[in-house]
């Protein structure tokens, strides 16, 4: 990847993690959320909700895709790391993510934000809930990735 694909590839994330913390603030008011909190939201705050499951999404999808086989590259550690699960453990060990298994996990949560839960406002709830507080943590292995990418630019 040349370097000016890797800087276009941390715009569009800068653009999603701007786009994310911006929801997040809209929505701090309503935690946590309940099923009677949902059921009771305006059009404008099911629309910021909307846009915070968007982002979270988009940002973990172009890290997973772009972003770690970007940084992969950059440090020369790219090898022969044909499963993404290896890319992972790579990035842990070198120390440009925390940890293989937290990745994981947020990819779960996008996962959740894919299925609809119409009639479960309780469980909608509860996987909003879980998602704002990993979505810190997506923002922070953003953060952790671009500072460790610094050193090889």
């Amino acid at each position: 990847m040349k370097l000016e694909l890797y800087r276009e590839t941390l715009k569009i994330c800068q653009r999603h993690v701007d786009r994310l913390d911006w929801s997040m603030q809209q929505m701090q008011k309503h935690l946590p959320f309940e099923a009677n909190t949902l059921s009771e939201l305006s059009d404008v705050d099911l629309a910021i909700l909307d846009q915070f499951s968007t982002r979270f999404s988009k940002l973990q999808d172009v890290m997973g895709e772009k972003l770690f086989p970007a940084i992969l590259e950059l440090t020369k550690e790219q090898g022969n790391l044909v499963a993404f699960i290896d890319k992972l453990h790579r990035l842990e060990k070198i120390g440009a993510i925390n940890s293989t298994s937290d990745w994981l996990l947020l990819r779960e949560m996008r996962n959740a934000f894919s299925h609809e839960y119409p009639d479960d406002l309780a469980l909608q709830a509860a996987i909003i809930n879980k998602a704002f507080k990993l979505a810190a943590e997506l923002i922070s292995t953003f953060n952790r990735v671009t500072t460790f990418a610094k050193q090889y630019l």
